[in-house]
């Protein structure tokens, strides 16, 4: 899912990533009118989406409030996580709303070529760990501690992990600590790419109805948490800088405080759009409750966003620039 250091399993393309009309600081009378607006638009602002549901929930959010609060147009393109900084750069991305650590981008982006800032906390606590269906923990409670993980391989071993334990991994953008982890802790595990947010879901849920073994990488916040009974498998303890060799990583992830990063144009020229993007911050509750709309009650982002909005008054005033 998306942290802090590279691990060779980035997306091919921008896919949807080119953008057009009018951008942030562009007078009213060129940009296109706002959707649902009969006023001007006060500028376009272009919000990358990367694939996972919280992220989306949290873009939907802020993109409602820019559009029907301070009447902008707002762009969503698809962007794999690390694709998106370069965005910054191509003038294809004014906003990641939530960022998951990503201290060598910080480098490279905002103090090496300066075409990016940071702009604040989300309020969200990210969480990255490896999972086990709680009927697994039930029955063999030691196999919470990765070191008696091997003494079980066999029966995480699919025909894709071979004679190896599987360990489940998501879209394959997701920057990961995962084959260090297993190296460096001789596990005798593989790492099976799932290929999405909705694969890991879909197996996890199996995974506890059907007594099934299964580990596999996942994050909080999440929805999937008061659905499905999950156990935390404990690697050991994060301890700083344990991470800091991404080929020498032998410990668990830390809890990291999520934030935003926007294009320093953005910064300096999108005026009121950039100061609710600042401003924006709510918990891990407040997403959750957004994405488990979008993922499990059939309603879009936009639906999800406005019966979030409405119910949510006080918080997101707060928000809004004066």
């Amino acid at each position: 899912m998306k942290i802090r250091l590279l691990a060779g399993l980035l997306a091919l393309g921008l896919g949807t990533a080119a953008c057009g009309g009018a951008t942030v600081g562009d007078s009213p009378s060129s940009a296109p009118a706002a959707a649902g607006s009969s006023a001007a638009s006060a500028g376009t602002v272009k919000i990358a989406i990367n694939p996972w549901v919280g992220y989306e929930a949290s873009a939907n959010v802020v993109a409602y409030l820019l559009k029907n609060e301070l009447h902008y147009d707002v762009e969503m393109p698809e962007i794999k996580e690390q694709l998106a900084w370069e965005g910054f750069e191509t003038g294809d991305v004014d906003v990641i709303i939530e960022n998951w650590g990503h201290p060598d981008l910080k480098k490279q982006y905002i103090e090496e070529k300066k075409v990016a800032v940071e702009a604040g906390s989300t309020g969200n606590k990210g969480v990255i760990g490896w999972y086990i269906p709680k009927w697994m923990a039930d029955e063999h409670p030691d196999i919470t501690d990765y070191k008696n993980l091997n003494k079980y391989a066999d029966m995480f071993k699919t025909s894709e992990s071979g004679d190896k334990g599987q360990l489940l991994f998501g879209d394959p953008s997701y920057v990961s600590n995962e084959e260090a982890l297993i190296k460096n802790l001789k596990l005798n595990f593989k790492v099976v790419v799932g290929g999405s947010e909705a694969a890991l879901i879909k197996s996890a849920q199996q995974a506890q109805e059907q007594k099934k073994p299964l580990l596999f990488y996942f994050w909080d916040p999440h929805w999937l948490f008061s659905k499905t009974e999950l156990v935390r498998v404990k690697l050991p303890a994060y301890t700083e800088g344990c991470d800091a060799d991404p080929k020498k990583v032998a410990c668990d992830y830390p809890e990291m405080d999520l934030d935003k990063i926007v294009s320093k144009k953005f910064a300096d020229t999108g005026g009121k759009a950039y100061e609710l993007v600042k401003n924006f911050n709510w918990t891990n509750e407040d997403q959750n409750s957004v994405s488990n709309d979008m993922t499990n009650n059939g309603m879009t982002g936009e639906e999800a966003a406005k019966k979030w909005v409405e119910a949510n008054t006080a918080k997101w005033q707060a928000w809004i620039p004066k």
